[in-house]
């Protein structure tokens, strides 16, 4: 486990992750509809 003193960092380490994920998941869902627009 982070010490007490690198526990701010972490957090921002984990929100910024939160953040990417979200971004991927849209960008996924985007490509993913465009695929199916082009194959029908």
């Amino acid at each position: 486990m982070t010490a007490n003193n690198e526990l701010g960092t972490a957090q921002e380490t984990y929100a910024k992750f939160l953040s990417m994920l979200k971004v991927g998941t849209i960008a996924t869902a985007v490509v993913a509809i465009l695929v199916v627009i082009l194959i029908s």
